[in-house]
């Protein structure tokens, strides 16, 4: 284990076309001291040859941890992931989201103890997100707003989490209303203190399980730093057939608990108490 690297954890279920486009993302960093560990949640046969074949092709190691499909079980692969990861460091992201070119780098830099790190994500529509080829990733087309209204992306405000750079972004950073929050597409934080607070909790299905891990981080006395306008990731578009009322209501019941009972350990995590 080399203390300055980072393992980044992605999580995947059957969505080939798209995990290809994340792992060519992460060929293009700048920052190059990582590992990839994929989180499978019981994808079949197309996923598992596409990660042999890539193992082959980009130049950093990829870790495959595969568990049998069960239905939605993303805190139980996450919580495999995290105990496989090599690294004293460890980013969380998605499937479904491409790195721009810096966004190791960005999060190396601002690591620090005592805190884990938030960023966020740029939502791409359907049809740029099937459009986008390795090169398009390779030279950075996907992060550039011209390139992106050429083929059809409206004009938004949001549209500066691409285009804010140094100063700018870090001023965004600051302002923004959005909360510092752990979020399972562009979040990290020290392993150790992961460890502490027991990972994941099993229990709960889609719908805020990331944000939960955060609050008993919290609890723990970790504060957060935001960094959503400065880690850039684009996030490709897909439907969410698992996101259900019940899973919603639910997951909220356990947060209100731990935010009432200020509770760090999850006892459905890493170990089972």
């Amino acid at each position: 284990m080399k203390t300055d690297q980072i393992s980044v954890i992605i999580s995947t279920y059957n969505a080939e076309e798209w995990l290809k486009k994340v792992l060519w993302g992460y060929e293009n960093q700048t920052f190059r001291g990582f590992e990839v560990v994929i989180a499978d949640d019981g994808s079949g046969e197309a996923t598992k040859n596409l990660i042999l074949q890539m193992q082959q092709e980009v130049s950093y190691p990829i870790v495959h941890v595969w568990q049998e499909d069960e239905g939605f079980q993303k805190s139980r692969i996450l919580n495999k992931a995290i105990v496989a990861c090599a690294h004293n460091y460890i980013l969380m992201s998605d499937g479904d989201c491409i790195p721009r070119e810096d966004f190791l780098e960005v999060h190396a830099a601002y690591r620090e103890e005592g805190y884990f790190l938030s960023g966020g994500y740029f939502k791409l529509p359907m049809n740029i997100s099937k459009m986008i080829t390795k090169e398009d990733i390779i030279e950075g087309n996907c992060f550039d707003v011209d390139w992106l209204k050429k083929n059809g992306l409206k004009s938004s405000f949001k549209n500066s989490k691409l285009t804010a750079t140094g100063a700018k972004a870090k001023f965004l950073n600051k302002v923004t209303p959005t909360n510092a929050s752990w979020n399972g597409h562009n979040a990290s934080g020290w392993k150790k203190d992961i460890l502490a607070v027991n990972g994941m909790n099993e229990k709960m299905k889609y719908g805020g399980q990331d944000r939960e891990l955060g609050e008993r981080l919290f609890n723990l006395g970790i504060k957060s730093k935001q960094i959503r306008y400065s880690a850039v990731c684009v996030h490709l578009d897909h439907a969410r057939g698992y996101k259900t009322p019940d899973s919603i209501a639910f997951n909220r019941a356990v947060r209100d608990e731990v935010a009432q009972k200020k509770i760090v350990r999850t006892p459905d995590g890493i170990e089972k108490e």
